[in-house]
């Protein structure tokens, strides 16, 4: 044994490393979508069926909507039925782009400084 180094493993029991904490963190919530499922009668494609533009309406007036439907009950926020993916991406697109998450970035600048 001459020359060799032996190292001891450390004796912490009940510490899990942070990346298998997150991993199980994204998996789990990942799972449980798994299992979920649309009924047949929300996802009709019907002629009047709202898709991208009323979508992207709805997106742009979500914060409007929102307010207006903790007091009334006729009032919702999203369309049930729509046509999917691109009513979902239009109202991403309301949201993000044109409505609530859009908001003009400014430049400071500092001419001159105090103290």
């Amino acid at each position: 044994m001459r020359g060799r180094i032996v190292t001891r493993r450390s004796e912490t029991v009940g510490v899990r490393p942070a990346w298998r904490t997150a991993a199980s963190g994204i998996a789990l919530p990942l799972l449980l979508t798994a299992c979920a499922s649309q009924s047949a009668g929300t996802v009709a494609q019907a002629p009047g069926t709202p898709g991208f533009l009323l979508g992207l309406w709805h997106g742009f007036i979500f914060p409007v909507a929102w307010v207006l439907s903790l007091f009334m009950r006729d009032v919702a926020i999203y369309a049930v039925p729509n046509n999917g993916g691109w009513y979902d991406f239009g109202y991403f697109v309301g949201i993000v782009f044109l409505g609530v998450g859009a908001r003009k970035t400014r430049t400071v600048y500092v001419s001159r400084r105090v103290g």
